[in-house]
C-alpha cells in the first residue's frame, strides 16, 4: 500500500473488487469508485506508516473468516469439479416434495421477509434472493447436505442455483413446482414468523428481548437498548447460549439477516421468536433510543 497506491497521483480513480457489506473486509466503504486523494485524505488505514501498526489495526478490525472460506480456498487451488452445465434440478410436485423432506435435508425458502413470515414450510431457513445469498448460504449450509428449493417464482430457479453453485453447493434434491402457492393450495400445514415493527417493539419493550445479529463492529457502533448480540455467522454454534423460553425480536441493519436467523431459531425449535422489518435502520428512522458502547 506504502509503495505503489500511495505513490501513485491524488487524482488516480480507484474502482474496488468489494462493496460494502462484503464479508472479505473491515469497514469497506459504500462508494463504487474513489479516488488515491480522497483516501489519503479520509482513509485512516492509509495514515498508518508503522506496518506493525497496520497489521494490529487489519487484525482488530478483521471481520469473522465465513466457515465456508476455507473449503473455497482448497477447491479454488486444485480446480473445481467441471459440470459443463449449471447443476440441473427436478421440478417436484407438492407430494414428490414433501417426500423429499428428511432429517438430513434443508429446505432453504429464497423469497423475501414478510412473505416467508405470512407463510412457510417448518424448519424452513429464510435466506431471500439477492446476490449476498451466496455468502449466508456458503456460511450456514454444508455443501454436502441435500437441498429443496422454494422460489420466489420458478422463473427465478437458474438465478437461485448459481448463486448457491458459488458457494460449492451442488446437492439439490429439486424445488417446489408453483412455489407456496401450491402448497397452499394442497392444503399442507404452514407455519408463521411474526413480522415485530420498531414502534410495536418500543411501546411493548417489555414483553420482548432484542437479539442482534450484526457484526460486532455494527453492534458497537449503536445498538437497541437492552440486546443481546449474538453474530449472524456464529449463531449456529452459540444458539445454546439462548433461553427458549425468552421472546425474541431479531434485528440486524435492515432486515434480511434478521429473517435468516429468526428462521435458524424457529428451525432449532425457538418457539417465541419475531422478526423485525428494516431493523435498526427502521429504529433510527423512528428516532428511537440508542444504546452505544460508551454506556457499557
Amino acid at each position: 500500500m506504502r509503495e505503489v497506491f500511495c505513490k501513485l497521483g491524488d487524482e488516480v480513480i480507484v474502482y474496488p473488487c468489494h462493496a460494502a457489506g462484503s464479508a472479505c473486509g473491515p469497514d469497506i466503504g459504500d462508494r463504487m469508485h474513489t479516488t488515491i486523494g480522497y483516501e489519503k485524505k479520509h482513509n485512516p488505514f492509509m495514515q498508518i506508516t508503522s506496518y506493525e501498526d497496520f497489521e494490529k489495526a487489519i487484525q482488530d478490525n478483521a471481520p469473522p473468516v465465513p466457515t465456508h472460506y476455507p473449503k473455497m480456498k482448497k477447491i479454488n487451488a486444485k480446480g473445481p469439479q467441471t459440470y459443463g452445465h449449471t447443476p440441473l434440478l427436478r421440478s417436484l410436485s407438492v407430494q414428490a416434495f414433501e417426500k423429499e423432506i428428511k432429517a438430513d435435508t434443508i429446505i432453504i425458502d429464497t423469497r423475501d421477509m414478510l412473505a416467508f413470515g405470512g407463510g412457510h414450510i417448518k424448519g424452513a431457513l429464510n435466506i431471500g434472493l439477492r446476490p449476498i445469498l451466496s455468502v449466508w448460504a456458503g456460511w450456514l449450509v454444508d455443501t454436502r447436505t441435500p437441498i429443496l428449493l422454494i422460489l420466489p417464482e420458478d422463473k427465478e430457479l437458474v438465478r437461485v442455483v448459481n448463486l448457491l453453485w458459488r458457494t460449492g453447493h451442488t446437492n439439490f434434491k429439486g424445488y417446489l413446482a408453483g412455489g407456496m402457492r401450491s402448497w397452499q393450495e394442497a392444503g399442507k400445514p404452514i407455519e408463521k414468523l411474526p413480522q415485530l415493527s420498531v414502534l410495536e417493539l418500543s411501546q411493548q419493550k417489555n414483553q420482548y428481548h432484542p437479539l442482534d445479529v450484526r457484526k460486532h463492529k455494527e453492534w458497537q457502533n449503536g445498538r437497541i437498548p437492552n440486546s443481546t448480540h449474538i453474530f449472524l455467522g456464529e449463531l449456529s454454534d452459540k444458539i445454546n447460549k439462548l433461553d427458549k423460553e425468552k421472546n425474541f425480536a431479531v434485528y440486524c441493519a435492515s432486515g434480511y439477516r434478521a429473517s435468516i436467523a429468526a428462521s435458524l431459531l424457529k428451525k432449532n425449535g425457538f418457539q417465541q421468536v419475531n422478526s423485525i422489518p428494516g431493523s435498526f435502520m427502521a429504529w433510527n428512522a423512528a428516532d428511537l433510543p440508542i444504546e452505544n458502547q460508551s454506556k457499557n
